[in-house]
């Protein structure tokens, strides 16, 4: 699917209790985390839109749509970024997942049937038809939040991407353990 008929919803309403503080606005590599998720997103889709909670205020270089709701859950943010979405194709990306690459949300929208989701745990990134809009609401009516329960009711495939790049930053010691990894891999490839 062209970049043109994608829309790219970043997730930044995460409680980041564990961190301490916004993982949005957590530096990485020269930027913040919603920069680059921001900038990654911008690689595949055409259209962009970040989804979390306006009351928490976060000073970042783009709108935020307010996902509407007091309760914070990956699906809130997903049924506000689709309800809000003018295309078919949609790819989500969390703001903490800082070694995503637009080549692995390609492959998520290249093997997209209602959902694609990678071969692991977790239910994040994916990549979504807007015609999987209903159900996911009927799951939020429901209040059933589960993204992993939503995308079993739903026709997905699954992807084989690099674990490696699949790391969410949970704490700022996973920050910094990547930060040091990252660091490390670099000096490794640049001696």
């Amino acid at each position: 699917m062209a970049a043109a008929r994608l829309t790219g919803i970043l997730l930044v309403g995460g409680a980041s209790t564990r961190f301490g503080s916004p993982k949005a606005l957590a530096r990485f590599e020269g930027e913040t985390l919603a920069e680059r998720a921001w900038r990654t997103l911008g690689e595949v889709s055409a259209e962009r839109i970040a989804v979390g909670k306006r009351s928490d205020s976060l000073p970042l270089p783009f709108d935020l749509a307010d996902d509407g709701s007091e309760v914070r859950a990956a699906l809130i943010g997903i049924v506000a970024g689709l309800r809000a979405a003018r295309t078919e194709g949609i790819i989500v990306l969390p703001v903490d997942m800082p070694l995503v690459r637009g080549e692995d949300l390609r492959r998520l929208v290249d093997a997209c049937a209602d959902a694609a989701v990678p071969k692991d745990t977790r239910p994040l990134p994916c990549a979504l038809r807007r015609r999987a809009l209903p159900a996911l609401e009927a799951r939020l009516g429901g209040r059933n939040l589960a993204l992993r329960d939503a995308f079993a009711a739903l026709d997905t495939r699954v992807v084989q991407l690099d674990e490696r790049r699949l790391i969410n930053v949970n704490t700022t010691r996973d920050l910094a353990g990547l930060s040091a990894s990252c660091d490390s891999s670099y000096r490794t490839v640049t001696s």
